[in-house]
């Protein structure tokens, strides 16, 4: 007998005749007699279906087949990353370096799978940059959600957050959707955009699939298991500009050294008599949750911020960043630092163009327009350029500050990485303050 799927309100509705074989997710409706599984499941449904040996009638994805092409020439492990993924059945994730072109391998697979596609992405700025280049590749209309817009096409361009909302509206329209930076889809209300599309083919994308949270193992579930991944030392030299990591100690002064000192140990004290030991994120979690009844454990946990801005603000780091500016007065280089009131006072002080999250759109485009152009060739940057932002290339990357973030150190990385006209190195370079924490961020973000 016949089995019948159809999409309704996120989900997967079964209808058949005759009792189903084993198939994933699915539940019955003890009140209606509705036999249905979450959206996400639907091709493992499909598939196990056809094993069983069962006719389908499929109304789950109404969608045409479209004919697209491609100019690009992909690049060997490009090629390697898209055989991975159509036989991972056309589900995985692909984990290419910053600069490494994992966009020409989505419109690669676009155009192999010929089907509508819905990308979504977690900013504004890759919203236009997709819709750009896309409109640019295929020569048609793309659709957008997100940015004032709300307009579908086949091949459609939305936000995280735009997605969120619409998934459920339009999930019967696309047989295949592409995550872009991917490790947001770890985000507990973002995985809903997952669960509620039925599309069979799903690809994400990603410089740094790992979530310190462990929110990935979700992502495996909803996308697939990574199916490719290349490190950045692969491919440097040959498609990525060789490069170099130095890092540079400054001291604290006298002053600050007390400072730090005396905030570091109110924190370390704390800890002691409390008996609590750092060492995961979840761990951290427990202290900030005691803080919100416990006054010695917030005044620890204020104690560590005020040590914490010592060290990443170190007044000797102005005077090495100096000599570095005057050392790569012809060079293209950006400067990251975790501090906006810093990045404020450099600006000021060396004449930077700045961009922090209170930078409004069009500012930032004018800045990261003259930065392409070369009407200036530095600029500083409060976390904001890590990820989600086309930034022109760059050959000198000064970090001045940050977390212990592996995904934050290889976009930083990565903006410095596109290969160069003249086949020159990039190079990075990290501030450290000597006998602080700060030395075993640096470490673990190494």
């Amino acid at each position: 007998m016949t089995v019948r799927l159809r999409y309704a309100d996120g989900t997967i509705r079964i209808d058949a005749d005759e009792s189903l074989p084993p198939l994933p997710g699915v539940t019955e409706d003890a009140r209606s007699g509705d036999v249905r599984a979450p959206a996400f499941r639907y091709a493992e449904i499909r598939r196990a279906l056809e094993v069983a040996g069962r006719s389908v009638d499929d109304d789950v994805v109404s969608t045409g087949p479209l004919s697209l092409s491609t100019a690009y020439d992909l690049r060997p492990y490009q090629h390697t990353a898209l055989d991975a993924w159509a036989d991972a059945d056309h589900r995985g994730v692909v984990e290419l370096p910053t600069g490494a072109g994992k966009t020409v391998v989505a419109i690669a697979a676009m155009v192999d799978r010929g089907r509508p596609t819905l990308v979504v992405v977690p900013t504004i700025d890759l919203l236009d940059q997709w819709r750009s280049e896309l409109e640019r590749e295929f020569e048609m209309p793309i659709g957008q959600f997100g940015g004032g817009e709300q307009r579908r096409e086949p091949i459609t361009v939305s936000t995280y957050d735009s997605a969120y909302l619409k998934a459920d509206d339009v999930g019967d329209s696309f047989g295949f959707v592409v995550f872009d930076e991917v490790h947001h889809l770890g985000g507990e209300g973002y995985r809903d955009i997952a669960r509620l599309l039925p599309a069979p083919d799903r690809l994400g994308l990603t410089a740094t699939f790992e979530r310190p949270d462990g929110a990935h193992h979700a992502v495996e579930d909803l996308v697939g298991p990574v199916v490719y991944s290349v490190d950045v030392d692969d491919l440097a030299g040959e498609h990525l500009a060789p490069y170099d990591v130095r890092r540079l100690e400054v001291e604290l002064t006298d002053a600050e050294r007390e400072r730090y000192e005396r905030e570091q140990g109110v924190f370390v004290e704390y800890l002691r008599d409390s008996g609590l030991t750092l060492t995961s994120g979840s761990d951290y979690q427990k202290l900030v949750k005691r803080s919100g009844r416990d006054p010695r454990a917030r005044e620890a946990l204020l104690a560590k911020q005020r040590a914490r801005e010592i060290m990443m603000n170190a007044d000797r780091k102005r005077d090495v960043l100096e000599r570095l500016l005057d050392r790569h007065r012809d060079d293209r280089v950006i400067v990251f630092t975790a501090h906006t009131d810093l990045v404020y006072d450099l600006s000021e002080r060396f004449l930077l163009p700045a961009i922090t999250s209170e930078t409004g759109a069009a500012e930032r485009r004018e800045i990261l327009d003259r930065f392409r152009e070369g009407t200036y060739s530095r600029v500083i940057a409060a976390n904001v350029l890590d990820e989600g932002v086309d930034v022109p290339d760059a050959n000198v990357a000064i970090v001045l500050s940050g977390s212990g973030s592996e995904r934050e150190f290889t976009q930083r990385l990565g903006r410095v990485l596109r290969p160069k006209d003249d086949g020159g190195r990039a190079t990075i370079y990290e501030l450290v303050t000597a006998d602080t924490a700060e030395e075993r961020v640096a470490d673990r973000r190494r």
